[in-house]
């Protein structure tokens, strides 16, 4: 009985392989060999492009044209949770005008923009009671930086950042945002 299952397995295995080999493309007709052309022989770097050869450069992120940023105007009011600290003093809890001054900040950091790093004061009653550096955003990259859901147009968003070192003031006015990073106290 062994003999005739490993028989019958034999045959079925020899009957299958047939037919594979059956429906395989014929090979091509031999032609006549060309004549002997050089190519150049590359080696490919890390990168997987050639040595010697020329490919497209990544595509970059957009760029907006030289940002302006308006001159000094009211931004709003903002209602900060718990006190924090501006320009190294402590200030409490409460309601507070934030204007933008003409005064700009000096930025130490490569690539960034005077133009758009200004300081911005707290008032309260009529007083300044601090002063702090402003980011502004304009309105023509507002997109390709926003992460976060924007305040409304002329409001205002106060949120504490993860970790909870720092508390950042959003202001929305005229399309432009206006960031401000306030260390907690």
């Amino acid at each position: 009985m062994k003999q005739f299952v490993i028989a019958g397995t034999l045959v079925a295995g020899v009957t299958l392989a047939g037919a594979a080999m059956a429906q395989t493309p014929a090979a091509p007709p031999p032609t006549a060999p060309k004549a002997a052309t050089a190519k150049p022989t590359t080696k490919t770097t890390q990168a997987g492009n050639a040595q010697g050869g020329h490919e497209a450069p990544k595509a970059q992120p957009n760029t907006a044209e030289e940002a302006t940023a308006p001159g000094a105007m009211a931004l709003g009011t903002v209602r900060l949770p718990k006190g924090g600290k501006v320009d190294g003093k402590e200030i409490a809890a409460g309601s507070y005008q934030v204007r933008l001054t003409a005064d700009e900040a000096k930025p130490d950091a490569r690539g960034s923009s005077e133009k758009l790093e200004r300081w911005v004061e707290f008032v309260k009653g009529g007083t300044v009671v601090g002063r702090e550096v402003v980011s502004i955003v304009p309105a023509a990259e507002t997109k390709l930086v926003q992460k976060d859901t924007p305040p409304p147009s002329g409001g205002s968003k106060v949120e504490t950042l993860k970790g909870g070192d720092y508390v950042r003031v959003w202001i929305n006015k005229g399309g432009n945002y206006y960031l401000v990073h306030l260390p907690n106290s």
